[in-house]
């Protein structure tokens, strides 16, 4: 969704120098921005001078880059300040939408002055990466705040915008600050800075001419709040008549609500182990449809049966190290990593996996009764887990590192027969059933057990803090089954324990629920 703003540039006063801001993170060129607007306002004869704060690492804060501009005035050139002052700055240009509004818990953007060019793609801090849910800020409360806080607002995804380009977002930004009108230079004074570039120069016009038309144009784009979903229809031939019989059984054993989710568990089935994998997840489906059906699933459109298909996925393509190693060298990786680093096809990139396994994981890859014999010996284990217990750089680029990964991948035929195997199955068992008691009972709650399973993720001790997690959460389900709120209690819990690592607040409500 889009609005049309106007634009109207405010008449510039040279009575003080023009201040611009500009919040980038590493690796945005806000550097490169920075030195582009002074050369074009030094072209222009003006004077100039750029200052910048650096931010910490890791995503925890942007560099501010700040700029001071003013024509010399009888041959005397200005005295410039080093850092921009609240209340007193001119143009922020943002690289990120939570940096924009970051700038305005500054005060640096006033409603009386401030144009502000801003990004509405998000790159997500990492407070909001540490929560595990969706610890991502509301980035329409920022929008709302931007309309009050600044005099004009220029915002779209410059970092689409200049992907798509081939370049940097610091390009597309330029074109946006030349478009806004906020300086008092030409278009053609901008675009000949950029094409003195060396290198990439054809990409950063393109990228700026972009920018430019869009800024000019005065629309806004509303931000978007994560990825689109889309879940496909069941297809009359899935290249394979195996993978054809796969797609039957769910046509035929499956309500029409539930088909897309069971087809997208499906998929990640088969890729995760293989067709007879496949079987034992419509298998354990139908199995819950017909329970479903029987407490009077289809007048809730079989909610607990899509539910099922989408949760029951996850819970048995789990995270392992065999996993992990297949991923990291699957073709459409490295086609990922050569985008992201930006190598053109001549040119070779080479890649370094970071590994570090524990004694468990280990002992999860081995034969079940291996690895409970290993485990039950506490001596052997720590001399496992000695060996193994410690970071692992691996360069996939080369030979050694990459049969490496190979072999760990490789064992996937023997997943079935492991010992983490056996345990996940035997969690997976105790969690339907836990699921399918309580559907005659409570259907909504039924349905919500489900869902707590999105509480365990990962592996080594993501999953095992996770693990606990959803133990502590399924242990209040029984108290709630007799009650007509007990599934927003249980979708009070699941929150609750999404919300920090060290489960605070799930200890918080498990408290409230004892007292009920």
């Amino acid at each position: 969704m889009t609005e049309a703003v106007s634009i109207q540039p405010r008449p510039l006063s040279l009575d003080k120098p023009l201040t611009i801001a500009i919040l980038a993170m590493g690796g945005q060129g806000g550097g490169v921005l920075a030195d582009w607007i002074v050369e074009v306002a030094e072209h222009e004869g003006w004077a100039a001078q750029s200052t910048s704060v650096p931010g910490v690492a890791q995503r925890t804060g942007a560099t501010i880059y700040y700029i001071e501009t003013l024509p010399p005035r009888n041959g005397v050139a200005p005295v410039f300040s080093l850092m921009p002052t609240p209340g007193d700055v001119d143009v922020v240009m943002a690289a990120e939408l939570m940096e924009a509004g970051r700038s305005v818990l500054r005060g640096l953007v006033t409603p009386d002055k401030t144009t502000l060019i801003a990004s509405t793609h998000r790159a997500y801090a990492v407070a909001e990466k540490e929560k595990p849910g969706d610890g991502a800020g509301d980035p329409f409360i920022v929008v709302d705040a931007l309309d009050f806080a600044a005099r004009r607002t220029i915002a779209f995804d410059m970092e689409k915008l200049a992907v798509e380009r081939g370049t940097v977002i610091s390009a597309a930004m330029l074109g946006a600050l030349a478009g806004s009108g906020a300086l008092p230079f030409e278009r053609s004074a901008y675009e000949a800075i950029v094409r003195e570039g060396a290198r990439g120069a054809n990409a950063s016009l393109a990228a700026f001419a972009d920018a430019y038309d869009r800024s000019r144009e005065g629309k806004r784009e509303a931000p978007k709040t994560g990825p689109e979903k889309r879940l496909d229809d069941l297809p009359e031939d899935a290249g394979h008549p195996e993978l054809n019989r796969l797609v039957a059984r769910l046509r035929a054993q499956l309500p029409e609500s539930a088909r897309p989710l069971a087809f997208a568990g499906l998929k990640r089935i088969v890729d995760f182990q293989d067709v007879a994998y496949g079987d034992d997840y419509i298998d354990r489906l139908q199995t819950l449809t017909a329970l479903d059906a029987a407490n009077s699933g289809a007048s809730k459109n079989f909610a607990f049966t899509a539910e099922a298909a989408k949760r029951l996925a996850v819970a048995m393509a789990y995270d392992d190290v065999i996993r992990v190693a297949d991923i990291k060298l699957r073709p459409s990786r490295f086609a990922r990593l050569r985008e992201e680093a930006g190598a053109a096809p001549d040119q070779l990139v080479y890649a370094t996996e970071y590994l570090h396994p524990r004694g468990e994981e280990i002992c999860g890859m081995m034969p079940a009764s291996l690895g409970a014999f290993v485990e039950s010996r506490p001596q052997l284990f720590r001399m496992l887990d000695r060996i193994v217990n410690r970071g692992r750089r691996v360069p996939v680029g080369r030979i050694g590192g990459f049969l490496q990964l190979y072999g760990v991948a490789a064992l996937r035929p023997m997943r079935r027969s492991s010992l983490r195997h056996k345990r996940e199955t035997e969690h997976l068992e105790a969690w339907l059933a836990q699921a399918s008691e309580i559907l005659p009972k409570n259907y909504d709650l039924g349905v919500e057990v489900l869902r707590c399973r999105r509480l365990v993720k990962g592996y080594s001790d993501t999953h095992a803090r996770g693990l606990s997690k959803f133990d502590r959460v399924m242990a209040k389900a029984p108290k709630l089954a007799s009650r007509e709120d007990g599934a927003q209690w249980m979708a009070r819990l699941i929150a609750a324990a999404l919300m920090d690592e060290p489960g605070e607040a799930l200890d918080g409500v498990a408290k409230t629920i004892d007292t009920l």
